[in-house]
């Protein structure tokens, strides 16, 4: 157990890092920045190579510090005139007015394409930059900031294996179970997990709160406060919309991601942290509430991958209720009975992209989480048979990762077809 109490730290360390803006839009800015700092002068021409995901998840974001500015251009833009690489997921971090007047004179005058990658994998983000004689280019394939490629004219400066077929997840992930997550959050030395999770606290609750008294997208968080009042099962789902309202909508505030996803981030903490303040739960109930939430949502999106027709947050929500589950003295049974009604109830949301309406769609999946787990409170489940249900847990988050992974490919391709082309 000792070396899978290891493993689960060092998943927590490496999935729940801290990112300024919608991680997709972030990822290009991140190449674009590499590949100005490798070419090591502002460029003429910038030709952007991105799979179609990365198009979905870019479109309808606004990209931070940009004063409001959406899309891959700006995207890829921003991180050449203002980026700093070193900083990866933070690479628009510091960007002030004088740069700002730089990407808008780069954006008028430099020459810069964008086309459609033909890689099987969901994830993928190619930049070439040209200067006179002088070329660059730039690949990150998989997740957000595999640098696998790095090159200035023929020479090679990163060259790291890599497969342009869908990524396949990382072996420790495919450790991760219901039973030893909840065994390790028992177990699991405090000290060695709350830098991350404070961190996580810190950051996703200043964006929460940032939601609620500003005026971004379709303030689902405001809506929903004003409509439903401030029950603690309101304001779980309040606060975790109001921090994607933020988030999608140009909030400069970082988020602790968990899945390569800010708004996954967000939804497996917030709900969990306004649950644990609701009945003075004490810190350390909260940090391993939290490691439940959080594995959980990872353990379910290793199976699903990181792109794809289904909804992230459904996983993130089917966490969050795990979490508040383990609150309230939930152990294995309740909080797997937890997850699998959860799973069953919101299974089918799609992702069409990143944009104002995930706010709306993280409410749901909050509220399917706590459904799921009030179900079992009250004595009542979902059985084996009922649509994607399965035998037991581990089962049913199969089920309903060969779903989500390859039965919705096709539909992944019409909903991209449809943001690019039009029904």
């Amino acid at each position: 157990m000792e070396n899978r109490q290891e493993t689960y730290i060092q998943i927590l360390k490496e999935e729940l890092l801290p990112a300024m803006g919608c991680t997709e839009p972030i990822a290009v800015a991140y190449a674009g920045a590499i590949a100005r700092q490798t070419l090591g002068v502002l460029p003429e021409t910038v030709e952007l190579v991105v799979s179609g995901n990365i198009i979905k998840n870019v479109k309808s974001v606004i990209v931070p510090h940009t004063g409001g500015r959406k899309g891959l251009q700006t995207a890829v833009s921003a991180g050449i005139c203002c980026g700093r690489a070193d900083c990866e997921l933070q690479v628009l971090s510091e960007v002030d007015e004088a740069a700002l007047a730089g990407l808008d004179a780069f954006l008028s005058s430099a020459e810069i394409t964008v086309r459609e990658s033909n890689a099987c994998c969901p994830f993928d983000i190619q930049v070439t930059v040209r200067a006179g004689a002088d070329e660059a280019y730039v690949r990150i394939i998989g997740t957000h900031t595999n640098v696998v490629t790095v090159r200035r004219n023929e020479r090679l400066l990163i060259d790291r294996p890599f497969t342009d077929e869908v990524v396949q997840a990382a072996e420790n992930r495919k450790l991760l179970n219901i039973r030893d997550i909840v065994e390790f959050a028992n177990t699991v030395p405090l000290e060695q997990v709350r830098p991350t999770l404070a961190r996580q606290i810190e950051y996703n609750m200043a964006i929460a709160e940032a939601g609620i008294r500003g005026h971004y997208g379709a303030e689902i968080g405001k809506i929903l406060l004003r409509s439903y009042g401030s029950s603690v099962h309101n304001r779980a789902k309040a606060y975790a919309a109001a921090g994607s309202d933020a988030r999608m909508n140009g909030c400069e505030k970082p988020v602790v991601i968990n899945s390569g996803s800010g708004n996954q981030g967000m939804t497996a903490s917030i709900p969990v942290i306004i649950y644990a303040r609701e009945c003075g739960a004490s810190e350390e109930t909260l940090y391993r509430a939290l490691v439940i939430s959080n594995l959980v949502t990872i353990h379910l999106k290793t199976g699903i991958g990181s792109l794809s027709a289904y909804c992230g947050a459904t996983s993130a929500g089917a966490g969050a209720g795990a979490g508040i589950c383990y609150l309230y003295g939930g152990q294995y049974d309740e909080i797997a009975h937890t997850i699998v009604n959860a799973l069953a109830i919101n299974s089918g949301m799609l992702c069409d992209g990143a944009k104002a309406s995930c706010a709306a769609k993280i409410a749901s999946a909050v509220e399917a989480g706590l459904l799921g787990m009030q179900m079992y409170m009250h004595d009542s489940q979902f059985y084996c048979g009922d649509g994607l249900v399965a035998q037991n847990v581990e089962e049913t988050i199969r089920a309903v990762s060969a779903v989500a992974r390859e039965g919705m490919r096709g539909t992944d391709e019409e909903i991209i077809h449809i943001m690019v082309h039009g029904a």
